[in-house]
């Protein structure tokens, strides 16, 4: 399930700024163990800590979406640049909010046949605990696209 909502925030000088964010819910999966390789080098952990505002958990959270279409609506927005050390793959970033309770971040990595309905999340905490998670239970996710 995808919902999208585009708020108005007001901004400097009177401007409005347009932000389009998305409520994306899936089901907690194991990973392998890629995830939390790619948190610890350290071009990557700096990035996070500049771009996202915090360190990183060594490790991510993995949903199983439960559409494919929602994994569609970010990679189609621009998100936060995370450029590759020569050898790795980059990817991009949207901050983003679990279960209405920890700021996290999304990630999408720029790889070759990555599953289309995998979700990544990096958070300043271990999620599965300070969640309560286990695999199978449902999370929702609310990310900004901008």
């Amino acid at each position: 399930m995808c919902t999208r909502v585009l708020l108005e925030i007001p901004f400097v000088r009177g401007k409005v700024v347009r932000v389009r964010k998305i409520t994306l819910k899936g089901r907690v999966l194991s990973g392998g163990g890629t995830g939390s390789f790619f948190v610890k080098l350290p071009w990557a952990k700096k990035q996070f800590k500049e771009k996202l505002g915090f360190n990183p958990y060594p490790g991510t959270l993995n949903l199983q979406l439960t559409s494919r279409m929602d994994i569609e609506n970010l990679r189609k927005a621009e998100g936060i640049k995370i450029e590759p050390q020569e050898g790795f793959h980059g990817g991009r970033c949207f901050k983003a909010l679990v279960m209405e309770k920890v700021w996290s971040a999304v990630v999408t990595p720029d790889v070759q046949g990555y599953p289309r309905d995998l979700l990544e999340i990096l958070a300043p905490v271990n999620l599965r605990k300070a969640l309560e998670l286990k695999d199978g239970m449902e999370v929702e996710v609310t990310v900004w696209l901008e």
